[in-house]
C-alpha cells in the first residue's frame, strides 16, 4: 500500500496509522506500507507499477484533471482497476448553491462532475469504464446542514448531532442506519464511484512485474 498525497500533515498522520495498525497485529506480517509525498498530475511512480490504483474525492479539487487520470492509467498495470471517486452531482450542486465557502476557498472543489464527464475523461485516459454506484447517502444531509448553517461552524448544536450519528454509523455499523443508507445511495449518495480497467497488451501481459498496492486520495 502506497499513500501519495501533497499535503505533508495527511501523510504524517496516515504514517502513524500505518505504525499503529502494525504494532496492534491488525496488518499482515507480509504486509508492506508507504507514504510519499508528490503530485498526481506528476507521480513520483513508474509506469505500470501498481495493481489498484484508488483516487479517493481528489479529482475536484485538481485544475489539470485530465493529467492526473492520465497518470492514473500510466502507473497502472494493464489489466488493473482504478476506483475514482468524486462528489455526486446532485448533492454537490446543492452544497454549492447553499454556501460559497463549501467551495470557493484555496484547495477547495473546482467543478462539479457529471457521470458521462468523468466516464469520458478516464476514457481519455486509457481506461474502461465498468462498473459504478452511488456512496454515502446519510452525508449529503449532513453537508447541506453544515452549508446552511455555516461550513466551519463544527459547535453549531445541530452539525454536532449530525456528526455524532455519522460516527455511531461508522463505528457501530447498525441495521437501521445501514438499511437507510442503502435507500438513499442511489438518490442522493454523496459521492459517485466508478471503476475503469487498463486495458492489457496484446500479449495479454505486461511491462513492470512489480505489483503494489496504492492508495491516492485527499
Amino acid at each position: 500500500m502506497v499513500a501519495l498525497d501533497r499535503d505533508q500533515d495527511e501523510l504524517t498522520q496516515v504514517g502513524a496509522m500505518f505504525a499503529a495498525m502494525r504494532a496492534a497485529g491488525e496488518a499482515p506480517l507480509s504486509a508492506r506500507a508507504q507514504v510519499v509525498r508528490g503530485d498526481a498530475t506528476a507521480m513520483p511512480f513508474p509506469d505500470a507499477s501498481f495493481d489498484r490504483v484508488i483516487a479517493a474525492e481528489v479529482l475536484e479539487h485538481i485544475p489539470g484533471d485530465q493529467r492526473a487520470m492520465n497518470e492514473i492509467a500510466r502507473v497502472l498495470r494493464p489489466g488493473g482497476v482504478a476506483a475514482v471517486t468524486v462528489p455526486a452531482w446532485l448533492p454537490e450542486r446543492i452544497c454549492w448553491a447553499l454556501s460559497d465557502d463549501y467551495h470557493n476557498v484555496p484547495g477547495g472543489h473546482v467543478r462539479i462532475y457529471t457521470r458521462p464527464e468523468i466516464e469520458r475523461k478516464l476514457a481519455r485516459a486509457g481506461l474502461a469504464p465498468g462498473r459504478r454506484h452511488h456512496a454515502h447517502g446519510l452525508h449529503s444531509p449532513y453537508w447541506w446542514l453544515k452549508c446552511a448553517v455555516g461550513v466551519h461552524d463544527d459547535g453549531h448544536p445541530a452539525a454536532r448531532a449530525y456528526h455524532r450519528l455519522l460516527v455511531w454509523d461508522i463505528m457501530k455499523r447498525p441495521a437501521v442506519t445501514r438499511i437507510a443508507e442503502r435507500a438513499l445511495n442511489p438518490v442522493i449518495g454523496k459521492s459517485l464511484v466508478v471503476y475503469a480497467v487498463k486495458a492489457l497488451m496484446p500479449d495479454g501481459g505486461h511491462r513492470n512485474p512489480v505489483r503494489e498496492r496504492t492508495h491516492a486520495g485527499a
